[in-house]
């Protein structure tokens, strides 16, 4: 008697046993929707190998953690250090192990390498919602689901007012890092919040008509590019300006007849620029970051200010003609260009707005590397 009464004792611990490891097995796995809409379940505390699908997706790992942003990234492509070379040298200088990350290339061409991301050992992908097309038609969300590789969408980029804070919380879920998503998303709200209280008061008449032209200067004699109502371009309403483009076209970005921007003559015209001179030695882009001086900056705005039929532009006449950081397009930090250009199109109205200043709290409170270089001017 007293043997099966013990035998049942077993049974039932055995039983707890197995309830407990299934439900903490069950605790470990988080189960998220991405950007994309693609539910996905993950083990949140194995994340220990990750691919980016583009290495200026490092701007929104160094928000989450600023002691070792990129300390799990095994691979990814190589624009960051392609196309932002100064901000790559920075986090290089701090964290010199990041010469050791795989360059995949594209994720998308026919040839990636699944072998190297398996010998990799990779536990998630990160990529971006506007190639999510490329994605699927490429076959790479098969191959990796078959490798038994997760995916997240997430997107700074195509609709960033809408898609920064789900994307973030969604990286703090699967990457463990939810109290520092959380953290980040209050700031980054309260940032967004000294435009958008004011900016909301104006009328219709009162905005300035805005060209944005995308990647200015970068083939030196081509012209031009802007963005729809979407990425900077949606910044620019947001600000409180028209957005030239969101008039013109649907969609994310488009090509421009320079006559017919000629033609409507805005009142305010910003270039975005970054160190491009390194992907393309011959660009005229003005090269903003870390490593940039605001004479060089003055002196590249003043040849674009100059180009075949510019300076009639009442904005050049004005003094009403700017560029910004490229890189800001693709970033968590895309605030700080609205904060600028808010101050730009409303200085009375903002003059108490100090972006330069919140961009260094925005380098002491969250990321690694410090503040140096220039990142916007106007000009003289």
């Amino acid at each position: 008697m007293m043997l099966g009464f013990n035998l049942k004792i077993a049974q039932k611990s055995l039983l707890c046993i197995l309830l407990g490891s299934a439900f903490n097995l069950q605790a470990e796995v988080v189960t998220v929707t991405d950007i994309a809409g693609r539910q996905v379940s993950i083990d949140n505390e194995k994340v220990n190998h990750i691919v980016l699908g583009e290495g200026r997706l490092a701007y929104s790992l160094a928000v989450l953690d600023k002691e070792a942003p990129l300390s799990r990234v095994v691979g990814w492509k190589d624009d960051l250090i392609k196309y932002d070379p100064d901000a790559y040298r920075k986090y290089k200088e701090k964290f010199p192990e990041i010469t050791k990350i795989a360059n995949l290339g594209s994720p998308y061409s026919g040839d990636l390498n699944l072998e190297k991301l398996i010998i990799l050992d990779t536990d998630l992908f990160i990529l971006n919602l506007g190639n999510l097309l490329k994605a699927q038609e490429s076959g790479l969300l098969k191959k990796l689901d078959k490798a038994g590789i997760k995916v997240v969408f997430v997107d700074f980029r195509q609709r960033p007012t809408q898609n920064t804070i789900p994307s973030l919380l969604l990286l703090g879920k699967v990457l463990n890092r939810e109290k520092q998503a959380n953290e980040f998303v209050d700031y980054y709200i309260q940032q967004m919040r000294k435009v958008s209280s004011v900016v909301q008061t104006k009328k219709l008449e009162e905005r300035p008509l805005v060209f944005i032209e995308k990647a200015a200067g970068y083939d030196a004699d081509a012209c031009c590019s802007t963005f729809g109502n979407a990425n900077l371009g949606k910044l620019i309403d947001e600000a409180g300006g028209i957005n030239w483009g969101s008039r013109k076209f649907p969609g994310y970005s488009g090509k421009v007849n320079p006559e017919a921007l000629f033609t409507d003559d805005p009142d305010i015209i910003i270039g975005t620029g970054a160190n491009w001179a390194e992907a393309n030695p011959n660009t005229a882009a003005v090269l903003f970051g870390y490593e940039a001086t605001e004479a060089l900056a003055q002196k590249r705005l003043k040849a674009l200010s100059e180009r075949k039929g510019w300076s009639a532009l009442k904005s050049v006449k004005n003094k009403e003609f700017y560029s910004i950081y490229h890189q800001f397009y693709n970033s968590p930090y895309h605030f700080i260009a609205l904060q600028t250009f808010a101050k730009w199109f409303y200085p009375e109205d903002f003059k108490d707005l100090n972006p330069q200043a919140n961009f260094k709290e925005l380098h002491d409170r969250f990321l690694p590397i410090d503040l140096t270089g220039v990142f916007w001017t106007k000009l003289d």
